[in-house]
């Protein structure tokens, strides 16, 4: 598990953007929710706030069809790479940005957008922010979590189900047909530009507690 010894920003004076990818129920929003929320209750919330990748889905209203269905949103073409870039570079640049919102029960794009406003710290949560290349080199750094399939199966199970109102059969069926081909071919192979790698859920805390050491000092 390597950890790099003191973080510092591509260019001083700008946010510092950190990217924390790995595959769907790998833990990753856990943590990049748990860092937001240690490092804003100890500065407070102008200090650091969170970008989801899952915000900029592509609407897929007129192509889905059911769970598992035409529409495979783990492949990389669901997602608007390019908007989540121009977002992330305009907070980068000091400005405000616009983050749109993306409706899982009418998988439509929502016409009233988030307001971001450029904080000292930003992170990015999302399975294939470092596939991406106009995205993962806008990240000052980048950790993976690694875990095991059958994991992240049951994360998303329980997930779906409870939060997205999903049938049991419908993500069962998703994760098999897409998400674990999507995840081998494109998520997997992008733990390389990580420089931090979380294999063993037992290192969750330790990650944790150094991420928010090294972030406080910036």
């Amino acid at each position: 598990m390597p950890e790099t010894d003191f973080i510092k920003p591509s260019n001083p004076g700008s946010p510092f953007i950190l990217g924390v990818a790995g595959g769907s129920g790998s833990g990753k929003t856990y943590f990049s929710r748990a860092l937001v929320t240690k490092i804003n209750e100890r500065f407070g919330d102008d200090v650091c706030q969170l970008v989801y990748q899952d915000n900029f889905y592509i609407d897929q209203s007129k192509r889905f069809d059911h769970d598992g269905g035409s529409v495979n949103f783990d492949h990389p073409e669901s997602i608007d790479f390019s908007l989540l870039a121009s977002c992330l570079k305009k907070l980068k640049a000091g400005e405000k940005t616009e983050i749109p919102i993306y409706d899982f029960a009418t998988h439509t794009r929502q016409p009233h957008t988030l307001p971001a406003h450029p904080k000292k710290i930003v992170v990015v949560d999302g399975i294939l922010i470092f596939h991406a290349e106009e995205v993962c080199q806008l990240f000052d750094e980048r950790i993976f979590f690694e875990t095991p399939e059958e994991l992240r199966f049951q994360r998303r199970l329980e997930r779906d189900v409870k939060e997205r109102g999903r049938k049991p059969e419908g993500v069962h069926q998703q994760f098999f047909k897409q998400v674990k081909p999507m995840h081998d071919l494109y998520v997997e192979p992008s733990k390389k530009f990580a420089e931090t790698i979380v294999k063993d859920v037992g290192h969750f805390d330790h990650v944790l507690n150094n991420y928010l050491e090294k972030l406080i000092r910036l």
